[in-house]
Formats: structure tokens, C-alpha cells, sequence
């Protein structure tokens, strides 16, 4: 007799289940939870559902996706804030200045962006951010950027250890 990993009721014959992106072997009080997962046989789908890349290597899906993540960065993982760009804190100085230096309006700036003149109001007082659409056609119209400079903060962590990746000594600042 097995235990229900829900309510862990004794069951002969639980049921396979995934639930909330677990999968979890419950009786069937407890099936109607999630949905019932179809196992020919549980051995072989496990360990090439959850294989690494070295070891899952015969199938050419998963090994260019697992190869990609590993060899960019070395040894640091990849997140989707590294795609991002960072606006620059004198995103609003820079908007004022070349709006000015071309002699336009905010209103008459609003009017070319297809945008609202109060929006512009607020990007040059520094009162709220571009979306990723008025930033684009901000730099297009004025032909500036209002991006940061990346790439600094990446070489203040040059650090590490040997192996390439970081200990919590590598990042923790002490106080005197």
C-alpha cells in the first residue's frame, strides 16, 4: 500500500497526476485535482525529461538549448534582465535638450510621436518612465539614446573563484 501525496490516505493503485506543474502519486479522492499524466514507461521519461545536457546529448532539441545556456556567460546563468536595456537617469535631460535643439514644441513633439502633449510633459520632468514604444520613437525622432551605458557593471564582478562562479564573499560589502 502506498500514501496519497495529497491527503495520504493508504491507496493499492494511486494514480499519477500532475498537479500545479508537480507530479504527484495520489489516490483517487485526490485525482480530480490535477490532471492525469500518461506514463508508458515512468523510467525512460524521467530521466530524459530531466537529463542535463551532457547526458540527454542524443536528442538535438534539447541539446542546443542546454548548450546555448551553458557556454554564454562562463559559469554565470543567464536571465532575462541581461537582454534588457537600462534607461539612463538623465533620460529626461536628454529628451528636454534635444527636443530644444530642434527647435519643436512638446506639443508639436506629441503631435509627430502620435503621442499625448502630457505625456511629454512628464518624460521631460522626470515624473514617469518611456514604455518601450515611446523610447523607441522618441530615439528615432530626435536621433538620441536613452539608454545607459551597459557593460560597466558586468566588469565590477570580475571576482569569483576559480570555477567561475561566485561565493557569497565575492558580492557581500562589510561594514567597519
Amino acid at each position: 500500500m502506498v500514501q496519497c501525496e495529497m491527503c495520504g490516505t493508504e491507496t493499492s493503485s494511486p494514480n499519477r497526476v500532475k498537479i500545479e506543474g508537480a507530479e504527484l502519486d495520489v489516490c483517487d479522492n485526490c485525482t480530480d485535482f490535477g490532471t492525469e499524466v500518461k506514463t508508458e514507461d515512468s523510467s525512460s521519461s524521467t530521466s530524459t525529461k530531466y537529463s542535463t545536457g551532457s547526458s540527454g546529448s542524443s536528442s538535438s532539441g534539447g541539446s542546443s538549448s542546454s548548450s546555448t545556456s551553458s557556454s554564454s556567460g562562463g559559469g554565470r546563468r543567464q536571465d532575462m534582465f541581461d537582454d534588457m536595456d537600462e534607461i539612463a537617469q538623465d533620460y529626461d535631460e536628454r529628451i528636454r535638450n534635444a527636443r530644444e535643439s530642434a527647435s519643436l514644441t512638446q506639443e508639436e513633439l506629441a503631435q509627430k510621436l502620435n503621442e499625448k502633449a502630457s505625456l511629454m510633459r512628464k518624460l521631460e520632468h522626470g515624473d514617469t518612465l518611456p514604455s518601450d514604444d515611446v523610447q523607441a520613437k522618441l530615439e528615432g525622432e530626435l536621433d538620441i539614446s536613452l539608454s545607459a551605458s551597459g557593460g560597466s557593471e558586468d566588469n565590477e564582478w570580475d571576482g569569483g573563484s576559480s570555477t567561475g562562479e561566485y561565493t557569497l564573499g565575492d558580492v557581500v560589502e562589510r561594514k567597519d
